[in-house]
């Protein structure tokens, strides 16, 4: 390709997507059946909120006077498969809230279309129902853009924002918009396709970079199976569409960015131009590429922290 000539970390990126291929190709070699034996989970329980059905969320009540600190986690994973090793550290610092998106995880299953709005609403209707907030709403990838909804639609229930590993739009680009426009083919995939295969093969690479994640492997195999096609696929289409740049200069809370500095799925400089966007947002970096919640888990856990004690830190201060 006569542009990667020019541009030597275009073409590093993609012997690394090559080499990554490769693995993935591999053959799978036969693996006994393993217990779904999860890691150390805080309470989960379905609650039935008036007006929009039943939310699967995991909750820890903190400290008297701590604030609640609500998870939303990102696309085609559960909230427990993005955030399980946060949440000793999460519960240490607040009320710990977090929820299941419809069509993901064990989320709502529901008729109508998966959007980032009514995910966003999901959470308020959540939120006033159990009485909790104002909360700090912190928001992996998908759950970045519907913090930053919950915000813009409930602003009574927000006192500050987390984002990480999250962009400020995910369309400026015609390869962007025509990869999101795309998302039914994902779902097609997922239906008459070999969902299992991916998944293993997937799991297989994860474990042979990070073995710690061996004894979680039948844990993880069936989180990663959980979720609705139609609903996943809606939901990229939903991000395809997302802008925040008419709004995100509003923003009147304490927020933080926590930037992915290898993520080549949310480039770090689009991750950048969110926390330019949103007025005094904090930037903390962690080395890692966009499943650092599962692959870089003590470091995305320490970028957290800090990003979460300067948004406290400030939202006392108010």
């Amino acid at each position: 390709m006569p542009g990667t000539r020019r541009h030597p970390a275009r073409r590093a990126a993609l012997v690394q997507e090559a080499r990554r291929a490769r693995r993935l190709a591999r053959r799978l070699a036969p693996l006994d059946p393993e217990p779904p034996i999860p890691p150390p989970l805080p309470p989960g329980r379905v609650v039935n909120v008036p007006g929009r059905g039943e939310l699967f969320v995991r909750e820890q009540a903190g400290a008297p006077g701590r604030p609640t600190i609500v998870l939303l986690h990102g696309w085609t994973v559960s909230a427990d498969l993005n955030w399980f090793p946060l949440y000793e550290s999460v519960a240490a610092t607040g009320h710990l809230l977090a929820v299941d998106h419809r069509g993901h995880g064990r989320g709502i299953r529901s008729d109508e279309t998966f959007s980032l709005e009514g995910a966003a609403d999901d959470v308020a209707a959540l939120l006033r129902h159990l009485g909790l907030g104002p909360v700090v709403a912190v928001g992996y990838s998908m759950g970045g853009p519907i913090a930053m909804h919950l915000w813009r639609r409930h602003r009574d229930l927000v006192c500050g924002l987390v984002l990480q590993a999250t962009a400020l739009e995910w369309r400026a680009t015609w390869w962007e918009r025509f990869v999101w426009r795309f998302m039914g083919l994902v779902e097609l995939s997922l239906r008459i396709g070999n969902p299992d295969g991916l998944v293993e093969r997937i799991l297989r690479d994860a474990i042979e970079e990070c073995p710690d994640l061996r004894p979680l492997r039948g844990w993880l195999k069936g989180e990663l199976r959980r979720g609705d096609p139609a609903d996943l696929a809606a939901a990229g289409r939903a991000l395809g569409n997302y802008d925040a740049r008419p709004f995100a200069g509003d923003v009147d809370v304490p927020a933080a960015v926590v930037v992915t500095t290898r993520d080549r799925l949310v480039r770090p400089r689009k991750q950048r131009a969110l926390a330019a966007a949103i007025p005094w947002a904090h930037v903390v970096d962690v080395k890692a590429d966009h499943d650092a919640p599962l692959m870089k888990a003590n470091e995305f856990r320490s970028a957290t922290e800090k990003a979460l004690r300067h948004v406290l830190r400030a939202a006392v201060r108010r």
